[in-house]
């Protein structure tokens, strides 16, 4: 485990959105769903009992988040049908504007927040710091969910393993449209011609000769994952958000940059007031951004592509803006053409040099389509908070 004293766990119905969906669906009344929150209760007894100090039930919203040292907040669900893009981005502000005031009213005064899951990751960190600013300082989103999924595609490439690539970055949004930066990554026990101490690096694009799989395939595969959300299994997301709490407790290795969802504060010319992940450092029990690093400069295209849908979400979410708007750059845009009409076979040829052309930009993907797909599956379904 990641920490040595013992840990009491609290599991509380009020927050467990997605097993409150679960036992809506199947009919369950009030005690049934405690029974059911019970029954966790002992399966994390019987999972984690050489380090569980306690575990006990809260289901009553007052009671929420009590003295709570570290929480973990996951996809929601919501209290309405929801049918747009619009309206999915709304539906977090009641939630979140609820776990703020109870976090701020009821949690420890050194509580640390951590924000995790498929959708809207950014959004719903950057709500939970509006409505909690006391606590601010202590809210993340992990982005190691991302990183390790990079990892691995990169070491199949290989023939390595994942823990042997290092400082991987991911810049923008967790769970949308990022950039995922491999300037800085390295590989290490590298089985080559050059070999080295357990220290000795190469640089990673050293070894991939193939440059169109990183501007093609690789970067398809990622998005591909990142659209469709299984980047975030079971395993890898308990993993990402028990190693983001073992570096915020306990440090980062020296050396090594992590990449974490933070408020900006202009940093690397972003926009201030949106969640961003970027790199970062852990010591002395909090986070250092990595300001000093050297050739990470992003080109304004990229960083207008992933600053614009965090900003236009959050205005959406809160209400200052009614329509969502993917960015679209200039070669996206439609062109209008005075001359001739052209044939259908040129129109495919032009639509398939635009999507070249997007494929060569690392990025993973935006955060509608993965949205429009979560709306998918709770289509005519009245979800509860």
């Amino acid at each position: 485990m990641f920490m040595k004293a013992d840990l009491e766990f609290y599991v509380c119905g009020l927050v467990s959105s997605t097993d409150r969906f679960i036992l809506k669906q199947a009919g369950l009344d009030h005690q049934q769903a405690e029974e059911y929150l019970k029954s966790l209760v002992v399966e994390t007894q019987d999972l984690a009992s050489p380090v569980l100090r306690s575990a006990s039930i809260c289901t009553k919203v007052e009671e929420a988040f009590c003295q709570a040292h570290v929480i973990v907040v996951l996809d929601q669900s919501t209290d309405k049908e929801v049918f747009t893009l619009e309206d999915c981005l709304r539906s977090r502000v009641p939630l979140c504007r609820l776990y703020g005031y109870l976090i701020e009213k009821n949690a420890h005064e050194s509580v640390r927040v951590i924000v995790g899951g498929k959708t809207f990751v950014n959004l719903k960190t950057v709500l939970l710091m509006r409505y909690a600013p006391r606590i601010a300082h202590n809210i993340i989103a992990v982005a190691l969910g991302v990183e390790g999924e990079a990892k691995a595609i990169l070491a199949r490439k290989l023939k390595t393993a994942p823990s042997y690539i290092k400082d991987v970055i991911i810049w923008g949004s967790i769970s949308g449209n990022n950039y995922v930066d491999l300037r800085k990554t390295r590989v290490y026990r590298y089985e080559s011609a050059i070999w080295g101490p357990l220290h000795y690096s190469r640089p990673l694009l050293n070894l991939i000769f193939d440059s169109e799989w990183v501007k093609r395939e690789f970067v398809a595969t990622l998005k591909n994952l990142t659209a469709t959300g299984r980047q975030f299994g079971g395993i890898l997301a308990a993993h990402s958000i028990a190693t983001t709490l073992k570096y915020w407790y306990h440090g980062s290795p020296p050396g090594e940059i992590v990449s974490l969802g933070i408020w900006s504060e202009g940093q690397f010319g972003i926009p201030k007031g949106i969640d961003f992940s970027m790199p970062v450092k852990f010591e002395n029990g909090t986070w250092v951004v990595l300001t000093d690093l050297k050739d990470i400069e992003i080109s304004e295209q990229i960083m207008t592509r992933m600053t614009s849908d965090l900003i236009q979400e959050k205005l959406v979410a809160l209400g200052d803006k009614i329509h969502f708007q993917p960015y679209q750059s200039e070669t996206e845009l439609p062109k209008k053409d005075n001359s001739l009409p052209i044939t259908d076979d040129s129109q495919e040829e032009q639509i398939s040099d635009a999507a070249d052309f997007l494929n060569r930009i690392p990025q993973t993907t935006f955060e509608k389509p993965q949205s429009l797909e979560f709306l998918n599956g709770f289509e005519g379904k009245t979800v509860e908070s």
